[in-house]
């Protein structure tokens, strides 16, 4: 047995390897950033093999920034960005075209005849899920309706789909392996979270071939080795989970009623609801939080399309910033936002209020508004946004929020203050960073028998930092106003003709 789990931590903007101890703790990470790729407006691209080349030398690299070797290392754990759809050849391992990212929007069409159908029911009692764009199964639909003759060796066999996480496991085995776990496969719109089985007929509303898609397994269990040629030997595979359900494992959200936040490029909030699925009536999805052993736990999920992308735009569109830690910094130049409130529906609404045609707005804005107020209002949005979903995680759980586990890169003190301000609960930052990565790391540990159980990985997780809340009720009363109205007003923005 290794001293180490390592955890690739395959991201919407970069691909992390990192190495966790036995305490939960990072030993070393690297981390690589990728290109994106925005062909037309609304679309956006990952190069696959840039994927898996960026988290493959990652793994290289972080072996000697943290001085170890590979026979230091248990088990591998796979977390990854969730919705994006990678199709490729299994003859020549060759993706087909570039992968198709969670919020490209180009299937909206797509989900529109759905609705036409009046599918939206079905879809959500198999599924759990909503029907929009974000999911995976509408851009499987897509590259097969517009890659000639492709359905049809879809259709014979030819041709793989997968999420990332499966990718990840084809190249890492050499084409010998072609898995996914029940998270992941919980986010594609194919998979019956009832049944815990591809659906047959949301295969076929969707016209999409069975035998392109990966066998569904647990998130914690050995699904095979790494080729030896990779890292000088095999390293088993242990451990899958989407990224925001291993957030919520990292957590240690395992009781029923827990909640965790995470403020990334996208923003999500997941409460575990349990071992049965909870159908929403306020627009969240159901989804499978993990599968350990034989037990199944679920989870309401509110995604947030554009969280910190709002900052990432904000440095690299319109640089008023040079790096997203001065966001903050920029914020604290002013007192409050000075009216300036920003809905960031860059690539539509998300949870609550499922608005593909919606686009990112400013409104409030007068002759004195500064760069601070502006910087103040971006982080706010997110605090908004994410306040939106916790309501509405309450009206379909009947369950009480009593705590926000909080985490990701843009999740600052300023932001974490104002977010236990505006919903009214405590706060809390565990002493780790990568919540995503180390869930990944637990799962696999498991598997092998690294931590022998949940219990014996409880007592890792501690707080580093804890936010109550202080501001006055007809405060927080005037800033909700003031964002209900602007979220009102950046609906339907687009036409869905365009």
């Amino acid at each position: 047995m290794g001293k180490y789990i390592l955890a690739m931590d395959q991201g919407t903007a970069s691909s992390k390897a990192i190495v966790f101890d036995k305490q939960g703790l990072i030993v070393g990470k690297v981390e690589k950033e990728f290109d994106q790729i925005y062909p037309k407006s609304g679309w956006i691209e990952h190069d696959a093999n840039e994927i898996w080349y960026s988290q493959a030398s990652s793994v290289v690299e972080v072996f000697d920034r943290a001085d170890i070797s590979v026979d230091d290392i248990a088990a591998i754990g796979i977390t990854n960005q969730r919705e994006t759809t990678i199709v490729w050849d299994r003859l020549t391992g060759k993706p087909v075209m570039n992968a198709i990212v969670w919020a490209d929007r180009r299937t909206s069409k797509i989900c529109d005849k759905l609705k036409e159908q009046g599918l939206q029911d079905t879809i959500k009692d198999k599924t759990g899920l909503l029907l929009d764009a974000y999911f995976s199964g509408p851009k499987i639909k897509w590259i097969l309706d517009h890659t000639e003759g492709l359905r049809e060796r879809a259709e014979k066999g030819e041709i793989a789909f997968g999420t990332v996480d499966s990718w990840l496991i084809w190249k890492l085995t050499g084409g010998r392996v072609h898995v996914t776990d029940v998270s992941n496969a919980s986010r594609t719109m194919l998979y019956n979270i009832n049944t815990l089985d591809w659906d047959d007929e949301m295969l076929d509303i969707l016209d999409i071939p069975r035998a392109m898609l990966p066998k569904v397994c647990s998130s914690s269990e050995i699904y095979g080795y790494t080729d030896a040629s990779l890292y000088g030997r095999e390293i088993p595979i242990a451990g899958i989970g989407g990224d925001q359900q291993a957030a919520l494992f990292g957590q240690m959200c395992v009781e029923k009623g827990m909640v965790k936040g995470t403020y990334n490029t996208g923003c999500f909030i997941l409460m575990n609801i349990g071992e049965k699925p909870i159908k929403s009536t306020n627009n969240l999805v159901t989804t499978i939080a993990w599968k350990v052993g034989e037990k199944v736990t679920y989870a309401l999920e509110g995604s947030i399309l554009s969280g910190g992308a709002v900052v990432q735009w904000l440095r690299d569109e319109i640089n008023v910033i040079n790096s997203v830690k001065e966001i903050e910094q920029l914020a604290l130049t002013e007192k409050d936002n000075g009216g300036v409130y920003i809905v960031p529906a860059f690539t539509g609404l998300g949870a609550p209020h499922w608005d593909q045609y919606a686009r990112g707005t400013f409104f409030g804005l007068n002759l004195g508004t500064t760069t601070g107020h502006i910087a103040r209002a971006t982080l706010e949005s997110i605090v908004f946004s994410s306040s939106d979903v916790m309501e509405a995680m309450e009206k379909d759980s009947g369950m009480k929020v009593k705590e926000l586990r909080a985490g990701g890169m843009f999740s600052n003190k300023t932001l974490l203050q104002f977010q236990s301000n505006i919903f009214g609960v405590p706060v809390v930052k565990s002493n780790v960073e990568n919540m995503s990565a180390l869930g990944a790391v637990y799962l696999a540990g498991l598997a092998v028998g690294f931590w022998k159980d949940i219990e014996d990985i409880k007592s890792n997780w501690k707080v580093k930092e804890e936010y109550c809340a202080s501001m006055p009720k007809e405060e927080i009363s005037n800033y909700k106003k003031y964002w209900d109205k602007a979220i009102e007003r950046s609906m339907s923005w687009i036409d869905s003709e365009e």
